[in-house]
């Protein structure tokens, strides 16, 4: 609601020159606040895009906005923004910012102490669950440092869908491991004239929400066109909320990725299940667009629907750059001889020495240079306009090309997981091609064979020959050495000169039977070293990369564990272990997005760096969407 020339009890009417609320200001979020320390607010931007705040407001629990000096004019997208409370924020207080124009942007309430350090966003900024920080505040910086190495389990309850069609109904899901009471939580939407209506006073009446369960009620407040929804548990603490602008909540506005992820509008409403994640396109707080696409299919192209789909796992984190994404190649620019339906286009890396530069592996064997022209990456025209065949050793066989990195040396590395010739029998490698080699096909500088080290993959089923390496990135020995990474052979720090003939880095190949990370030394005589086996968390794994902004190993999973990537690190005991997973931007196809890549850090601008998705089958949003037909997708990661 816009209280833009009304007079609200309780409230003071907007100016009457007051400019319109700004674009994208439902992107902003209150990110953290804290009532000691000069009683200091931030705001975060979600979106893509910069946000202007200049005439902005706020107010405590006495909602008489009054003007607030920040320490910048505008929000930056991927950015914070800080000022000092003018009113005063007390020990059990509100804090609600309003835009120049009286439209309410965020809320957020706390009990007694709760603010003490500070109460953040966690498990995402600017949409994680608030939770009272453990540490001192982070200001101006992401929360997570700052943050519980695990919410409580009543911050794990979230709005998961919300209409406003006449019906006004309310989803919330549990994405914990118990049972959380809720019968003495509230609601209330953005007039503030309103007070917050109990959820067990509502219809039906609900008090308790499952494990992994869900709870529906119908607003008594009513909830408007351009709206929001806070939630408030029994402390009068914010749980969660989300902002929706015209149009955005009919039928309804969901998130995609059950019980996480952005809220997007949504084709059809799925109370009481899981969200269809069928979008079309974001309109409200904390949602994106999908941009571009378009053109008509080749003769031939033959996009192929998404199999496999699976929940995405409790505990997952909201994507964390911007909303928007953008379709980044041309309808149907992946048709080949061995692969003319134009699907398949799978493992991505960014060359590290030449950023400008995305590198592509088609299961149909073969290898894309890709550039930048007018937005889209496409096949660059002086190493091959159509991409070049790969071979294995000795020039024979069609490998099912499925991963791809660069080495330290430049080269790319390849895995295939069959030859498509023989397509029932595993044949696990990993192809090493040198790509300043000349000639239309490659054959491989190097190449090793563990197809031995999976005999369950060897069944005589082509299916189960189709589950083998998915995946495979380079880490250098640099980042294992500097994070105390243990041996498992040796069971000391890892030491790189124990093998003379490794190179600079070991190799994570990534299987896709069981979502494990299976670590190589790639010798210069053809020989290997098997270094064990690193869990994800997964039960698939598509892709695996090296990201040295964020000093993190990647596995990506698609459709199959909810269009995730886990970020792995080296713990205290000098174990990879998971860290954070994330989903992919709620604008985005649920498809078998098998390809992921991260550009280098040294591309960044304003904050954040281009990350591209692959949809091996091409099928976007299906016949007649714009995504039909393409391949690549190209969001934003911080830096």
């Amino acid at each position: 609601m816009t209280f833009s020339g009304l007079v609200v009890t309780g409230m003071v009417a907007a100016q009457p020159a007051a400019a319109a609320d700004p674009a994208g200001y439902q992107n902003v979020r209150i990110n953290e606040v804290t009532s000691s320390n000069n009683d200091t607010v931030e705001l975060y931007n979600t979106g893509s895009t910069a946000v202007s705040i200049s005439g902005w407001r706020m107010s405590d629990d006495g909602f008489s906005p009054q003007a607030f000096s920040p320490s910048a004019g505008t929000i930056p997208a991927g950015g914070f923004v800080t000022f000092n409370s003018p009113k005063g924020l007390g020990d059990s207080d509100k804090l609600v910012v309003y835009t120049s124009d009286g439209t309410v942007v965020d809320r957020v309430e706390w009990a007694t102490g709760q603010a003490k350090p500070a109460m953040a966003r966690c498990g995402g900024d600017g949409t994680g669950a608030w939770v009272t920080t453990t540490a001192a505040t982070t200001f101006g910086a992401a929360n997570a440092s700052g943050c519980p190495s695990s919410v409580p389990a009543a911050s794990r309850v979230r709005i998961n869908e919300v209409t406003s069609d006449g019906a006004d109904t309310v989803e919330l899901y549990n994405g914990g491991t118990s049972t959380v009471s809720i019968g003495s939580w509230k609601y209330v939407d953005n007039d503030t004239s309103h007070s917050p209506a109990s959820i067990s006073s509502s219809s039906p009446s609900t008090t308790s929400i499952p494990a992994g369960g869900y709870a529906t009620f119908g607003s008594t407040l009513g909830l408007g066109d351009n709206d929001s929804l806070f939630l408030i548990d029994s402390n009068g603490t914010t749980v969660d909320s989300v902002t929706w602008a015209v149009g955005g909540a009919k039928p309804s506005d969901e998130r995609c990725g059950t019980g996480s992820g952005w809220f997007q509008t949504a084709t059809t409403a799925t109370l009481g299940s899981a969200n269809s994640c069928s979008g079309t396109g974001g309109t409200g707080g904390g949602t994106g667009h999908l941009l571009g696409g378009g053109g008509s299919l080749t003769s031939g192209c033959t996009p192929e629907a998404p199999t496999g789909t699976g929940s995405t796992p409790a505990g997952t984190s909201a994507w964390p750059g911007g909303l928007d994404v953008t379709i980044a190649d041309n309808v149907c620019a992946f048709t080949t001889s061995t692969g003319p339906e134009g699907r398949d286009l799978s493992g991505l890396a960014f060359d590290p020495a030449n950023p400008s530069v995305l590198w592509a592996a088609k299961n149909k064997n073969w290898l894309y240079r890709l550039v930048k022209s007018n937005g889209r990456w496409i096949p660059d025209p002086s190493w091959s306009a159509t991409g070049k065949q790969i071979r294995f050793a000795g020039g024979t066989g069609q490998p099912d090309s499925e991963g791809l990195t660069v080495g330290g040396n430049g080269h790319l590395y390849v895995t295939s997981e069959r030859d498509n010739t023989d397509n029932t029998v595993p044949k696990d490698t990993i192809m090493e091609f040198d790509p300043a080699a000349a000639g239309s096909t490659l054959t491989p500088v190097r190449q090793w064979d563990m197809t031995a080290q999976f005999p369950q993959l060897d069944t005589g089923s082509k299916d189960d020959a189709n589950l083998g390496f998915e995946g495979v990135g380079y880490v250098p020995d640099s980042w294992l050495t500097a994070n105390g990474w243990v041996d498992p052979l040796t069971h000391a720090a890892y030491n790189p000169a124990d093998y003379p003939l490794h190179g600079s880095g070991l190799f994570f190949a990534g299987l896709e039977w069981d979502g494990t990370l299976h670590v190589y030394g790639l010798n210069s005589d053809g020989t290997f070293t098997t270094f064990g086996t690193v869990p994800t968390g997964k039960g698939a794994v598509m892709d695996v990369t090296f990201d040295a902004g964020t000093q993190r190993i990647v596995a990506t999973c698609d459709n199959t564990c909810g269009e995730t990537h886990t970020f792995m690190k080296v713990d205290a005991n000098g174990t990879i272990v998971p860290d954070v997973t994330y989903t992919n931007p709620a604008v985005m196809p649920v498809d078998n997005l098998e390809g992921f890549a991260i550009a280098p850090a040294s591309t960044c601008v304003n904050g954040l760096r281009e990350a591209v998705w692959s949809d091996d089958g091409v099928y976007g949003f299906g016949s007649g969407s714009s995504s039909y037909g393409h391949a690549l997708y190209s969001g934003t990661l911080p830096c």
